[in-house]
């Protein structure tokens, strides 16, 4: 006999009821799974103590040229900040070159005064120091400046450390190591165990040895290696004894190196100076210790200078190079991150055709709320859980703590809303599943993929 199919109850709405009670369920498990998971920084320009610090906190002087920066007066003068102030007071009211010979503290009390006092601090930048307070248990609301310089000097350099760690939940910091810098290249060699924190782990770049190897060649011939502008035989050996050396004095996870928006990279016997720096030096030398290549590209250097560090730009870079890079030299891994918005969807293409491309952060400009959701998004409808989400990109110790809570926030709403929909498609992912994949995309793939 028919039933009347009115009278029974829909297995189609049963269903959808139980995928609503898991999806509500569900975020709350992202949410924690997010939060708890603690992270390995994939990217930092920061240091441990054995580099000197600038600021004199509890136990210990200041150090001019030390490049571990910290504290409140560093925060404020971080360089987003300075170019955001130069909107508020342009250089015809306050002239650049009077701005730099403030002191830091003055730096920073115009900061302050301009961007926090005198309007609200709703740029992500602004917001950032408002969270990292809070976060320390200061209060924002006290508008008081002095009162957080006090708190910053009662503490030490070390200490500072292990608690902003913990609070940002980073497990260890990836520091960058700029062999061409003079300040830092002395460090390492007059310490060889500059770099042994163990909270630490050294990564070599070489920027100008890719950039303009003419120049890169004259500092190597200065430090004693043969090498000529040039690429000779015995220029290219020169070039490979360099990196090697550098690699085991720093103890390199990876190496890095900075590119601007014109590179490109046509083949392993293109004879422009950086492709063939590339293909004859650097890709070699790597392959032979196993260890990955980051390449960050599309800045534009300097297109004010009388921003200082903020004085950089944003171009449209090349995709097509690094896919015949990673074609080319399959032996290599590489990282890489972009700095156009426009080139974030056809570099998670090329990462869809190359195994051995490992896209990772949101770079820069990019580390916004509104295009780290949206490049979050993008990366997972395309790539699943395989890329690095972000890292913090911090000069400032303390920014560990708003950059990875502000970017904490958003990872877990996007993977919440995907999970959701995995789940009305009929795949339900246990708490188990993901805090699996969570840990993946905080620590696991990065571990991976230089072990592989």
């Amino acid at each position: 006999m028919a039933v009347d199919s009115a009278q029974q109850p829909s297995a189609g709405a049963t269903s959808d009821d139980a995928a609503g009670r898991h999806v509500s369920s569900l975020a709350a498990d992202v949410r924690a799974a997010v939060r708890d998971q603690a992270v390995w920084d994939f990217h930092t320009h920061l240091y441990p103590p054995t580099f000197g610090t600038p600021l004199a906190g509890a136990g210990g002087g200041a150090d001019p040229q030390g490049l571990m920066l910290w504290g409140v007066d560093a925060l404020l003068t971080y360089h987003y900040l300075v170019a955001e102030v130069f909107r508020v007071v342009p250089p015809r009211r306050l002239a650049y070159e009077d701005f730099w010979r403030m002191t830091k503290r003055e730096q920073a009390d115009h900061i302050w005064k301009h961007l926090f006092i005198e309007r609200s601090p709703l740029s992500e930048a602004c917001r950032g120091v408002v969270t990292t307070l809070r976060r320390l248990g200061l209060e924002p609301d006290d508008r008081d400046l002095e009162g957080y310089r006090r708190w910053f000097a009662e503490q030490t350099p070390d200490g500072q450390i292990d608690r902003v760690m913990e609070l940002a939940r980073v497990s260890r910091i990836t520091m960058t190591n700029a062999v061409f810098d003079d300040n830092e290249r002395r460090r390492w060699l007059e310490n060889p165990r500059v770099g042994a924190d163990s909270r630490f782990a050294g990564v070599l770049r070489f920027d100008l040895l890719v950039q303009d190897w003419p120049a890169a060649s004259r500092r190597l011939a200065e430090w004693g290696y043969q090498a000529t502008a040039e690429l000779t035989t015995a220029s290219v050996e020169e070039a490979r004894r360099f990196l090697r050396e550098w690699i085991d004095r720093i103890g390199a996870i990876y190496c890095a190196v900075s590119l601007t928006p014109d590179f490109r990279f046509e083949a392993a016997d293109d004879a422009r100076p950086g492709s063939a720096v590339l293909a004859k030096v650097v890709l070699p030398v790597l392959a032979e210790r196993g260890l990955p290549l980051a390449m960050m590209i599309g800045a534009k250097r300097q297109v004010n200078p009388g921003l200082g560090d903020g004085g950089d730009g944003v171009g449209l870079a090349d995709v097509a190079s690094v896919g015949r890079l990673c074609a080319g030299f399959p032996q290599n891994r590489f990282f890489c991150t972009m700095l156009a918005r426009e080139n974030q969807h056809e570099l998670c293409i090329a990462a869809r055709k190359f195994g051995n491309l490992m896209p990772f952060g949101c770079w820069w400009f990019l580390n916004n709320p509104s295009l780290i959701d949206e490049i979050t998004r993008m990366r997972v409808e395309l790539l699943g859980t395989s890329f690095i989400p972000q890292h913090s990109d911090a000069r400032v110790l303390e920014q560990l703590i708003y950059k990875w809570d502000h970017s904490r926030e958003l990872i877990a709403a996007v993977l919440a809303e995907k999970y959701g929909d995995l789940a009305r498609a009929g795949w339900r992912a246990s708490q188990d599943e993901v805090r699996r994949d969570v840990r993946l995309l905080l620590a696991g793939n990065l571990a991976e993929f230089l072990a592989d």
